[in-house]
Protein backbone atom coordinates (compact mmCIF):
# COMPACT_ATOMS: atom_id res chain seq x y z
CA UNK A 1 0.00 0.00 0.00
CA UNK A 2 1.05 3.24 -0.62
CA UNK A 3 2.38 5.70 1.72
CA UNK A 4 0.75 9.32 2.15
CA UNK A 5 4.01 11.93 1.93
CA UNK A 6 3.56 15.14 3.01
CA UNK A 7 5.50 17.31 0.40
CA UNK A 8 5.18 20.67 1.85
CA UNK A 9 5.75 19.30 5.40
CA UNK A 10 9.21 17.56 3.94
CA UNK A 11 10.24 20.85 2.15
CA UNK A 12 9.32 22.80 5.58
CA UNK A 13 11.97 19.97 7.78
CA UNK A 14 14.28 20.60 5.12
CA UNK A 15 14.46 24.52 4.54
CA UNK A 16 14.18 25.16 7.97
CA UNK A 17 17.85 23.32 8.56
CA UNK A 18 20.31 25.41 10.69
CA UNK A 19 22.42 25.01 7.28
CA UNK A 20 20.22 26.97 4.94
CA UNK A 21 19.81 29.61 7.73
CA UNK A 22 20.04 33.51 6.35
CA UNK A 23 21.31 36.31 8.38
CA UNK A 24 18.81 37.39 10.91
CA UNK A 25 17.45 40.83 11.74
CA UNK A 26 19.22 40.57 15.41
CA UNK A 27 22.26 39.90 13.39
CA UNK A 28 21.71 42.75 11.18
CA UNK A 29 21.64 44.52 14.30
CA UNK A 30 17.78 45.83 13.61
CA UNK A 31 15.37 47.02 16.56
CA UNK A 32 13.88 44.22 17.98
CA UNK A 33 10.02 44.00 17.98
CA UNK A 34 7.91 45.19 21.26
CA UNK A 35 8.12 42.52 24.28
CA UNK A 36 4.11 42.21 24.13
CA UNK A 37 1.64 43.44 21.90
CA UNK A 38 0.60 47.07 23.18
CA UNK A 39 -2.74 47.60 25.02
CA UNK A 40 -5.73 48.46 22.48
CA UNK A 41 -6.63 52.66 23.58
CA UNK A 42 -10.09 52.96 25.57
CA UNK A 43 -11.07 49.57 26.32
CA UNK A 44 -11.51 48.27 29.61
CA UNK A 45 -8.70 46.79 31.58
CA UNK A 46 -9.67 44.23 34.92
CA UNK A 47 -6.56 43.44 36.71
CA UNK A 48 -5.41 39.90 37.91
CA UNK A 49 -4.77 39.44 41.67
CA UNK A 50 -1.24 37.72 42.32
CA UNK A 51 -1.30 34.24 42.50
CA UNK A 52 -1.55 33.43 45.95
CA UNK A 53 -0.50 30.33 47.39
CA UNK A 54 -2.27 30.23 50.29
CA UNK A 55 -5.48 30.71 49.28
CA UNK A 56 -4.48 27.91 46.32
CA UNK A 57 -3.81 25.35 48.50
CA UNK A 58 -0.76 23.06 48.14
CA UNK A 59 0.02 21.57 44.08
CA UNK A 60 1.09 17.99 43.92
CA UNK A 61 2.96 17.75 40.69
CA UNK A 62 2.64 13.97 40.71
CA UNK A 63 -0.39 14.20 41.12
CA UNK A 64 -1.60 16.82 38.56
CA UNK A 65 0.57 14.41 35.78
CA UNK A 66 -0.99 11.32 36.96
CA UNK A 67 -4.62 12.71 36.96
CA UNK A 68 -4.05 14.92 33.79
CA UNK A 69 -6.52 14.01 30.87
CA UNK A 70 -8.66 15.45 28.17
CA UNK A 71 -11.66 16.56 29.40
CA UNK A 72 -13.95 17.33 26.32
CA UNK A 73 -17.56 17.76 28.29
CA UNK A 74 -18.35 20.18 31.17
CA UNK A 75 -20.26 20.88 33.88
CA UNK A 76 -22.66 24.24 34.29
CA UNK A 77 -19.87 25.55 36.49
CA UNK A 78 -18.00 28.69 36.85
CA UNK A 79 -13.90 29.46 37.25
CA UNK A 80 -13.56 32.15 39.78
CA UNK A 81 -11.09 35.28 38.73
CA UNK A 82 -8.62 33.98 40.97
CA UNK A 83 -8.31 30.63 39.29
CA UNK A 84 -8.30 32.54 35.99
CA UNK A 85 -5.29 34.51 37.09
CA UNK A 86 -3.87 31.18 38.32
CA UNK A 87 -4.08 29.50 34.53
CA UNK A 88 -2.31 32.31 33.15
CA UNK A 89 -0.04 33.15 35.04
CA UNK A 90 1.05 29.64 35.10
CA UNK A 91 1.11 29.62 31.67
CA UNK A 92 2.47 32.86 30.54
CA UNK A 93 3.19 34.39 33.88
CA UNK A 94 5.95 37.14 33.88
CA UNK A 95 8.58 36.41 36.51
CA UNK A 96 11.23 39.08 35.22
CA UNK A 97 11.78 41.44 32.46
CA UNK A 98 15.59 42.08 31.85
CA UNK A 99 17.79 44.43 30.80
CA UNK A 100 18.42 42.49 27.34
CA UNK A 101 15.24 43.07 27.50
CA UNK A 102 13.56 40.24 27.19
CA UNK A 103 10.51 38.53 29.62
CA UNK A 104 11.25 35.54 31.93
CA UNK A 105 8.31 33.48 31.98
CA UNK A 106 6.81 30.12 33.82
CA UNK A 107 7.00 28.55 30.11
CA UNK A 108 10.58 27.74 28.88
CA UNK A 109 11.07 29.58 25.19
CA UNK A 110 13.58 29.64 22.59
CA UNK A 111 15.93 32.47 23.18
CA UNK A 112 13.14 33.74 25.74
CA UNK A 113 11.51 35.07 22.69
CA UNK A 114 7.86 33.99 24.20
CA UNK A 115 5.98 35.09 20.98
CA UNK A 116 2.33 34.05 22.53
CA UNK A 117 -0.52 36.57 23.38
CA UNK A 118 -3.09 34.73 24.83
CA UNK A 119 -6.54 35.63 23.73
CA UNK A 120 -9.67 34.25 25.78
CA UNK A 121 -13.55 33.12 25.39
CA UNK A 122 -15.37 33.88 28.82
CA UNK A 123 -18.22 32.18 29.18
CA UNK A 124 -18.54 31.77 32.84
CA UNK A 125 -15.99 33.61 35.01
CA UNK A 126 -17.41 35.04 38.35
CA UNK A 127 -17.05 38.74 37.85
CA UNK A 128 -15.99 38.86 34.02
CA UNK A 129 -18.63 39.35 31.50
CA UNK A 130 -18.85 36.69 28.63
CA UNK A 131 -17.06 37.96 25.70
CA UNK A 132 -13.19 38.12 24.55
CA UNK A 133 -10.16 39.14 26.37
CA UNK A 134 -6.29 40.03 25.89
CA UNK A 135 -4.01 38.90 28.74
CA UNK A 136 -1.30 41.08 28.87
CA UNK A 137 1.38 38.87 30.84
CA UNK A 138 3.77 41.55 31.84
CA UNK A 139 1.31 43.63 33.58
CA UNK A 140 -0.82 40.56 34.57
CA UNK A 141 -4.02 42.09 33.44
CA UNK A 142 -6.84 41.70 31.06
CA UNK A 143 -8.05 43.73 28.42
CA UNK A 144 -12.20 43.11 27.51
CA UNK A 145 -12.38 42.99 23.61
CA UNK A 146 -15.75 42.75 22.86
CA UNK A 147 -18.73 41.54 24.68
CA UNK A 148 -21.55 39.47 23.73
CA UNK A 149 -22.64 35.58 24.39
CA UNK A 150 -22.28 35.26 20.37
CA UNK A 151 -18.41 34.47 20.10
CA UNK A 152 -19.28 30.84 22.45
CA UNK A 153 -21.05 29.43 18.82
CA UNK A 154 -18.72 31.60 16.43
CA UNK A 155 -15.93 30.23 17.69
CA UNK A 156 -17.30 26.52 18.31
CA UNK A 157 -17.84 26.96 14.56
CA UNK A 158 -14.86 27.98 13.63
CA UNK A 159 -13.11 25.14 15.49
CA UNK A 160 -14.99 22.82 13.47
CA UNK A 161 -18.27 22.67 15.13
CA UNK A 162 -16.52 21.51 18.27
CA UNK A 163 -19.17 22.54 21.06
CA UNK A 164 -17.16 22.11 24.01
CA UNK A 165 -15.33 25.55 22.87
CA UNK A 166 -18.27 26.99 23.25
CA UNK A 167 -19.65 25.19 27.07
CA UNK A 168 -16.31 25.92 28.69
CA UNK A 169 -16.11 28.27 31.22
CA UNK A 170 -13.03 29.40 29.26
CA UNK A 171 -11.08 28.74 25.95
CA UNK A 172 -7.32 29.91 25.44
CA UNK A 173 -6.32 31.04 22.23
CA UNK A 174 -2.63 31.11 21.92
CA UNK A 175 -1.49 33.74 18.75
CA UNK A 176 2.01 34.01 17.61
CA UNK A 177 3.26 36.72 16.93
CA UNK A 178 5.85 35.62 14.44
CA UNK A 179 8.12 38.46 14.19
CA UNK A 180 8.71 38.05 17.72
CA UNK A 181 10.62 34.97 17.13
CA UNK A 182 11.66 35.65 13.66
CA UNK A 183 13.63 38.46 14.48
CA UNK A 184 15.92 36.13 15.81
CA UNK A 185 15.81 32.80 14.23
CA UNK A 186 14.79 33.35 10.74
CA UNK A 187 12.57 30.75 9.02
CA UNK A 188 13.94 28.45 12.12
CA UNK A 189 11.86 30.01 14.60
CA UNK A 190 8.15 28.98 12.81
CA UNK A 191 9.33 25.37 14.45
CA UNK A 192 10.25 26.86 17.61
CA UNK A 193 7.01 28.94 18.31
CA UNK A 194 5.31 25.33 17.73
CA UNK A 195 7.16 23.63 20.33
CA UNK A 196 6.84 26.42 22.97
CA UNK A 197 3.13 26.29 22.29
CA UNK A 198 3.36 22.58 23.53
CA UNK A 199 5.30 24.04 26.96
CA UNK A 200 2.03 26.44 27.04
CA UNK A 201 -0.69 23.86 26.97
CA UNK A 202 1.09 21.20 29.01
CA UNK A 203 1.18 23.58 31.81
CA UNK A 204 -2.31 24.67 31.57
CA UNK A 205 -3.22 20.67 31.78
CA UNK A 206 -1.22 20.53 34.94
CA UNK A 207 -2.07 23.87 36.20
CA UNK A 208 -6.25 23.45 35.87
CA UNK A 209 -5.97 19.68 36.88
CA UNK A 210 -4.23 21.43 40.31
CA UNK A 211 -7.55 23.17 40.77
CA UNK A 212 -10.24 20.23 39.98
CA UNK A 213 -10.44 21.51 36.76
CA UNK A 214 -9.73 19.84 32.98
CA UNK A 215 -8.25 20.83 29.49
CA UNK A 216 -9.06 19.92 26.21
CA UNK A 217 -6.26 20.62 23.85
CA UNK A 218 -7.85 21.58 20.19
CA UNK A 219 -5.78 21.73 16.86
CA UNK A 220 -8.02 21.45 14.50
CA UNK A 221 -9.72 24.59 13.35
CA UNK A 222 -10.46 26.55 10.50
CA UNK A 223 -7.52 29.04 10.95
CA UNK A 224 -8.93 31.91 8.76
CA UNK A 225 -12.15 31.78 11.00
CA UNK A 226 -10.53 32.16 14.10
CA UNK A 227 -7.80 34.74 13.05
CA UNK A 228 -10.87 36.78 11.79
CA UNK A 229 -12.91 36.71 14.83
CA UNK A 230 -9.74 37.82 16.98
CA UNK A 231 -8.98 40.68 14.32
CA UNK A 232 -5.77 39.02 13.67
CA UNK A 233 -3.91 39.68 10.23
CA UNK A 234 -3.13 35.47 9.72
CA UNK A 235 0.29 36.34 8.31
CA UNK A 236 2.82 37.66 10.93
CA UNK A 237 0.08 37.66 13.68
CA UNK A 238 -2.20 34.08 14.18
CA UNK A 239 -3.78 31.32 16.18
CA UNK A 240 -1.51 28.24 17.09
CA UNK A 241 -3.29 26.34 19.48
CA UNK A 242 -6.83 26.85 21.25
CA UNK A 243 -7.84 24.87 24.69
CA UNK A 244 -10.80 24.59 26.79
CA UNK A 245 -10.97 24.78 30.44
CA UNK A 246 -13.94 23.80 32.34
CA UNK A 247 -15.33 21.95 35.57
CA UNK A 248 -15.88 18.37 34.84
Amino acid sequence: MERFRSVIGREFMENTKYQYAKESDQMKELPQPPLERAAPIGLKRIPLAPVNKATLGKIDLLAAIENRRSLRKHAVASLTLEELGFLLWTTQGVKKVTSRPATLRTVPSAGARHCFETYLLVNRVVGLTPGLYLYRAIGHELVLLAEGNQYGEELSEACLQQPFVGTSAVTFFWAADAYRMEWRYGERGYRYMHLDAGHVCQNLYLAATALQAGVCAIAAFNDDAVNKIFNLDGENDFVVYIATVGRP
